[in-house]
């Protein structure tokens, strides 16, 4: 399984080249960075509502806006199988009745693709830029990567290790899909929750994250939870897992970030056919190596 090891702000490559990979929900993470980057500029404040809806951006970025999510639908994943074009938002938000909350927002927690559809719109409102260039000039060149940008057509993804062979088409993921190697992923990730781009109380804010549960079977989490943009919890040894999970058809990626004391380390891996389980587990292994033994012995 390729990965990125990033330890102590110094990466480290192993078993072959990074691949371009899709980064699929990681690309959560980024739009949270980039919405974030908007509260620190004064643009918007995390706790008032957005878009003049009754939900608010904290509440978006942590997936308690109250929204559903298309994944509940059995004809997406039939049209995703079949190889059909994405429909458009409009078809989609009404197939889902998108506009219709599930519950008063800020009162449960509902994984929602669709919520950070509106935070690409509160984005591009804001910055009145393109979604694109907006992470580009907030997240991208302030952490000095360069080799990212949104898969837009079923082409670009040919471009990903594996090549599109599920012939998919990118539209479907309605919030966008980042494209990159798992190199940039692992530094993005690395640069951004050692405070290279956001201040402290934002990046307090970012990982205070909304406990999910218990253990989850086949997984690494002892107790996960979901800040802002992040999947966080606790892992085996103590430790606090950082970063994100993201699959589509065909391929998983996971990209994580630990901390030990005054030592660091931050992992991205990527795997053709895996389970989300798998390419966790192969992540946290890489981790802990590097934490205990240091990044040569990685």
């Amino acid at each position: 399984m390729p990965s990125l090891l990033v330890m102590n702000g110094q990466a480290h490559e192993f078993d072959r080249p990074a691949p371009i990979a899709p980064w699929w929900s990681f690309t959560k993470t980024v739009l949270a960075a980039t919405a974030l980057s908007l509260v620190r500029d004064g643009l918007i404040e995390l706790d008032e509502p957005v878009l003049n809806q009754p939900f608010t951006l904290r509440q978006l970025l942590r997936h308690e806006s109250g929204l559903a999510d298309y994944g509940e639908l059995a004809e997406y994943h039939d049209a995703v199988a079949g190889n059909e074009d994405a429909w458009p938002v409009i078809e989609m938000m009404q197939r889902l009745e998108g506009a219709r909350l599930r519950y008063r927002p800020g009162t449960g927690w509902r994984y929602s693709n669709v919520g950070y559809l509106f935070v690409v719109r509160l984005i591009e409102q804001l910055t009145e830029l393109t979604l694109e260039e907006a992470i580009r000039r907030r997240v991208l060149t302030p952490l000095g990567l360069s080799s990212v940008r949104f898969a837009k057509t079923r082409a670009d993804l040919k471009e990903c290790q594996g090549g599109n062979t599920l012939n998919y088409d990118p539209a479907w993921v309605y919030h966008g899909l980042l494209i990159g190697p798992l190199s940039q992923a692992a530094l993005l990730l690395d640069r951004l929750l050692a405070g290279q781009l956001l201040p402290s109380t934002l990046l307090q804010a970012m990982q205070t994250a909304k406990p999910l549960g218990g253990p989850i079977p086949g997984r690494p989490w002892i107790a996960p939870g979901y800040g802002l943009g992040l999947m966080q919890g606790s892992i085996e040894g103590g430790l606090i897992l950082s970063g994100h999970t993201g699959c589509g058809p065909g391929s998983v990626i996971a990209v994580y970030r630990v901390c030990d004391g005054n030592a660091s380390a931050c992992c991205a891996g990527f795997e053709m056919g895996a389970n989300e389980g798998a390419v966790e587990a192969h992540v946290v292994q890489r981790l802990v190596q590097a934490l205990r033994h240091g990044a040569d012995n990685a």
